[in-house]
This record gives structure tokens, C-alpha cells and sequence, in this order.
């Protein structure tokens, strides 16, 4: 993929990209960390043994789990194409959360089970709701110039 003169503007004096996981950037990386563990486990957990239960639950924990685990890498990756796929992925992540835990309160018998998004993220302390609020806060102000 070709640079951008955008990006060439990002890249730091040694040739680098830049970084977004400095100060608050770290913390996010780690709570991105945190949350892709924990989906990924479960979605594994629960799709290899009681998918037949909650089948729709179970598969939008597994979305949320791809989710958290490419923003995180994105984050680390750097650069400004990755801020803005993270951007992006941290967007979506936030209506997939907003939709989920408004259907989960509307709709509670759609979900047997409950899903990492399920009423705004209630099982993850509302970590999830409030993740991406963050990410796009801390990806805005982290844009280059």
C-alpha cells in the first residue's frame, strides 16, 4: 500500500511510526488486552460447548472478540492508517454495544445467554460501553498534523 504524505508526516525522526500506545494510550492497549482475553476465552468456551443454547449470544461474543483483539493490534501497530482503522473498528464497536444492550433490555428472551455486549456490558463492569468512548476520545486527540 503506497504512504501517504500524511503518513510520512506521522513517522518519527528515527523512521517510526508514530506511537499511540504513550500515556493514556498504554492503559487502553492494556484494557483492549484485558477485554480480548476475556472474549476470546468465553466465545472459544462457548461456542465449542453449549453453542447450541444461545447460538446468536455466543456468535456476537465471538464478533466482539475479533473486535477487541484487531483494535488492540492496531493500537500497537502505530501509524496513522492503523489510528484510523481503530478509529473505525472503536465506532463500530460502540453501535454494536448501544445496539446489543438496547436488545438485550427490549428483547431479554433473543438471549438465553448473555453476550460481552449484553445490557451495555453489565458482566464486564460496563467496560465495554465505556472502551470505546475512550478509544475514540484517546484516537482523536492522538491525530497528527
Amino acid at each position: 500500500m503506497a504512504e501517504t504524505t500524511r503518513e510520512r508526516a506521522a513517522e518519527t525522526a528515527d523512521g517510526g511510526r508514530t506511537r499511540l500506545v504513550k500515556g493514556p494510550g498504554m492503559l487502553l492497549v492494556w484494557l483492549y488486552g484485558v477485554m480480548s482475553v476475556g472474549a476470546v476465552s468465553r466465545s472459544i468456551y462457548q461456542i465449542s460447548s453449549e453453542f447450541e443454547h444461545a447460538p446468536l449470544a455466543y456468535t456476537l461474543s465471538a464478533v466482539a472478540a475479533v473486535v477487541y483483539v484487531f483494535i488492540t493490534y492496531t493500537l500497537v501497530r502505530g501509524g496513522e492508517t492503523a489510528r484510523r482503522a481503530a478509529l473505525v473498528c472503536c465506532a463500530a464497536e460502540l453501535a454494536g454495544v448501544l445496539i446489543v444492550g438496547t436488545w438485550t433490555l427490549v428483547e431479554p428472551s433473543a438471549f438465553p445467554d448473555s453476550t460481552v455486549w449484553s445490557d451495555f456490558g453489565y458482566g464486564y463492569v460496563f467496560i465495554p460501553v465505556l472502551l470505546p468512548l475512550t478509544g475514540i476520545w484517546w484516537l482523536r486527540r492522538s491525530r497528527t498534523a
